[in-house]
């Protein structure tokens, strides 16, 4: 059985969070505010390994760098993550409980506390794996969201996923097992058929699913470029609609 969101998750260094844990109606979510206000702000929708993962917190901390408010929910509303000794054959079983095409309340809830605790007025969303899914996903259902970037994940298995309401960037690896080359094609093709907003896709050479939001200090110095361009690009993309 294909590993269907494997990436080597190895031994993460340590990471010094500079945010902070809220509680948010029945949610937790990990917060970071940046240096001076801003009425902008970014969801960042985690990947299986879930909202405490440091790279994850690792890239809210990131956004808020750029100058937004950066907010990451526990989307599996406290229920257990994947782990990395957990066996790829109960996948299946454990996605059926966490699927991320139903994250459409937890998304109200946030998009309601960062508009009237946070006085965001433009919101963005940026998504890895799971959470690249549940972004396309929110992307076709909830105009609230400005602008989105989806990170090597993409909705399969519905005929409208190509009906975007407001400008995605999707960005993938090259060797991803997850997602080949002709589905990208595919995705490309149904877009400039049935796409009324701006989008993007672009594919980054010789890199893996999970990619891009590696710590720099996890990072293998073949592929840091590749990641850096890639984090470079999702920022530029959030700061031309966002």
């Amino acid at each position: 059985m294909a590993d269907p969101f494997l990436y080597d998750t190895g031994d993460r260094s340590h990471y010094g969070c500079l945010g902070q844990e809220v509680q948010i109606e029945y949610l937790k979510a990990y917060i970071c505010r940046p240096s001076d206000f801003t009425d902008k702000a970014v969801i960042v929708a985690h990947d299986v390994f879930g909202w405490r993962f440091p790279d994850i917190r690792y890239i809210v901390d990131l956004m808020a760098s750029h100058g937004y408010i950066a907010i990451c929910p526990d989307f599996f509303k406290g229920t257990k993550p994947w782990t990395s000794t957990d066996h790829w054959a109960d996948f299946s079983d454990w996605m059926k409980n966490h699927d991320p095409m139903k994250v459409d309340k937890e998304a109200d809830v946030v998009l309601k506390y960062l508009k009237e605790q946070c006085g965001a007025k433009k919101i963005g969303i940026v998504g890895f794996s799971w959470g690249g899914m549940a972004v396309h996903h929110l992307m076709l259902k909830n105009p609230q969201l400005t602008a989105g970037v989806s990170l090597y994940g993409i909705v399969r298995d519905s005929e409208e996923r190509y009906n975007l309401l407001n400008p995605t960037f999707f960005i993938f690896g090259e060797k991803d097992h997850t997602i080949s080359l002709d589905q990208i094609f595919l995705l490309e093709d149904k877009l400039k058929q049935y796409c009324k907003v701006p989008y993007k896709i672009k594919v980054y050479p010789g890199q893996v699913h999970g990619f891009a939001q590696l710590k720099p200090e996890d990072m293998k110095p073949d592929d840091k470029p590749y990641i850096e361009e890639a984090r470079r690009d999702m920022i530029d993309w959030l700061k031309m609609f966002v």
